[in-house]
């Protein structure tokens, strides 16, 4: 006999954390024990103007580089999609379940344009000195983690 599916009404309330969902041997967990984003909006602000719309908050600029750089995303449409989509991600980006990922042309703008006189890539080097994962920027990878399959 062929069963039914019992469909229940929705909950009006869910209790969700994404802290729970994200595994303790996950690889973006070891990385961000070693990232400290505390003083960037003082040292980026010299990048910013006063005047216009709000741009990208500069820590998840960077938190969505270190995932594209860590997983190999190299489009910046499709870190943006990915971002949006994977819990990890959004977890490590501080994103919650309802934060908004910025959309791929402004990403780009902004990481082409406002950062290039910047040395954000030195913001990396305690993760590197960690050991968790050393970056290589002219493989094609961009990135060997210790521990974790390729």
């Amino acid at each position: 006999m062929m069963g039914h599916r019992q469909v229940e009404p929705a909950a009006l309330f869910y209790e969700f954390s994404l802290e729970r969902h994200i595994p303790g041997d996950h690889l973006l967990r070891s990385i961000d024990r070693f990232v400290e984003l505390s003083d960037l909006r003082r040292e980026l602000a010299s990048f910013y103007s006063n005047l216009g719309r709000p741009s990208i908050d500069p820590e998840l600029m960077i938190r969505m580089l270190i995932v594209g750089y860590c997983f190999g995303i190299r489009s910046e449409r499709r870190l943006c999609e990915e971002v949006h989509l994977n819990l990890a991600y959004r977890w490590f980006c501080r994103l919650g379940l309802d934060g908004s990922v910025p959309d791929h042309s402004t990403f780009s703008k902004n990481r082409h344009g406002r950062f290039r006189q910047s040395d954000g890539h030195r913001l990396l080097k305690p993760v590197a000195r960690s050991g968790v994962v050393s970056f290589d920027m002219g493989s094609a990878r961009g990135i060997q983690s210790r521990g974790i399959p390729r």
